[in-house]
């Protein structure tokens, strides 16, 4: 099941299992975008995701550098949560490879030497929808549990380390709660406390702002960003809220489901305003369904 299996099976309710500053860019990426200098934290190449052997989005590449906050954009059903699996190691690609620090992480969880199994999977932390925190546990264990699963840190430095992380995203006086006694948006930081305990270099963030109210979200795009900036962590993003998008993300890749492919990769800002494809346009400025796919079938007869 690897890493985050377990976290996403299991975290509404009872136990887990037991497992056995922006970054500088220059150059030119696909569709003109910038593409990160020096050694990537994160590359997808020649990638194709899917299930049951049928891919959903193809020909996927992108690299993200570190401290660079990258999001995967598109409307319904082009691929986004399917792409974010596969990066999360809990979907084999269908072809193509993700690297991780220049090393292939979609077979880190097979890797047979244990060291080096664990040191692979603790580059890459996750916050998946809603937090996914265990019920059973306060937040404190909650945050502590990847310690003491992936570190032989004793008891004292765990809890330390653990109400470290809690601090930091606003939360040290909630560390003895549960996720049932906290709100919404608690919930989702704790989830990003647990998702930062084993200090990884990517951060991947699955639709961190939905069913936030407005302020609510500006905190959470705002705790985003500055932790990128203490941490110098890279993030990658999936996401529909366009305010949050374009407040936090450096750069974007649009998954077009029309085409099944991505279509563009650049700035959100420059592809809302200049995109050379009227679907692009469409959905950041928020036309209906009908507009993005009647712009959709425009870029497929050309």
């Amino acid at each position: 099941m690897g890493f985050f299996g377990k976290w996403r099976r299991q975290g509404e309710t009872g136990r887990p299992e037991r497992a056995g500053g922006t970054a500088a860019t220059n150059g030119t990426g696909p569709a003109g975008a910038p593409r990160p200098a020096g050694p990537a934290a994160l590359e997808a190449r020649g990638l194709s995701v899917g299930y049951g052997g049928r891919p959903v989005v193809s020909d996927i590449d992108f690299a993200v550098a570190p401290g660079e906050i990258f999001a995967v954009v598109g409307g319904s059903g082009c691929g986004k949560s399917t792409l974010l699996r596969t990066l999360e190691g809990l979907l084999p690609p269908l072809a193509g490879e993700v690297r991780v620090a220049g090393a292939p992480f979609a077979e880190a969880g097979a890797e047979p030497d244990e060291e080096e199994r664990s040191r692979r999977l603790r580059r890459v932390g996750a916050l998946f929808q809603g937090g996914a925190l265990f019920g059973s546990m306060t937040l404190l264990e909650n945050v502590g549990l990847p310690l003491r699963e992936f570190t032989d840190l004793p008891d004292e430095l765990v809890e330390e380390t653990a109400r470290l992380r809690l601090a930091q995203v606003g939360l040290a006086a909630a560390a003895g709660k549960y996720p049932s006694e906290i709100s919404g948006g608690m919930a989702k930081r704790a989830g990003l406390a647990r998702a930062l305990a084993l200090d990884p270099a990517i951060l991947l963030l699955d639709e961190p702002s939905a069913g936030l109210d407005p302020v609510t979200s500006a905190g959470l795009d705002s705790l985003v960003l500055r932790l990128r900036d203490e941490c110098g962590t890279a993030v990658v993003l999936v996401s529909h809220e366009l305010p949050s998008l374009l407040a936090v993300a450096d750069r974007a890749v649009y998954l077009s489901a029309a085409k099944g492919r991505p279509l563009e990769t650049g700035r959100p800002r420059e592809m809302r305003d200049a995109s050379p494809h009227p679907e692009i346009r469409a959905f950041f400025r928020r036309q209906s369904a009908a507009a993005t796919a009647a712009a959709a079938t425009g870029d497929n007869a050309t």
